[in-house]
Formats: structure tokens, sequence, C-alpha cells
């Protein structure tokens, strides 16, 4: 079986023309959990969703499709 993307936060942070660092600032996370969310290799719960939507200035469907 194929491992699928379950989110698509790198692909907003490119469009948004932001980083995996600068994310980790915003939130006060590791830059190392932003690189595992990015690569889906480890998801973000619900509530990180919600302030990473926020941050980017989109909405957790955005980040999910």
């Amino acid at each position: 079986m194929e491992n699928k993307d379950l989110n698509r936060l790198k692909v907003v942070l490119a469009e948004k023309k932001r980083t995996n660092k600068w994310l980790a600032e915003q939130l006060g996370k590791d830059p190392a959990t932003i690189s595992k969310w990015c690569t889906n290799n480890a998801q973000p719960n619900l509530e990180n969703l919600v302030e990473i939507a926020k941050c980017l200035g989109v909405t957790v469907n955005d980040l999910i499709r």
C-alpha cells in the first residue's frame, strides 16, 4: 500500500512563501516537529492544525485535503 500524504502543510508553506523555521517560531514548536509534519512522518493534532491555519491565513481544510 502506498504511503499517501495526509496533510498539505509543505505545499501550503511553499504557496505562502514561508519556511518550516518561521512556522516553528510562530507556534513555539521545535523545527524538527514541523519537519515531521511537512514530510507526513507525523501528523499535527487538531488544535495544532487550527493554529497552523491561523498563522498561514488558510482554512484547516486547505491543510488536509
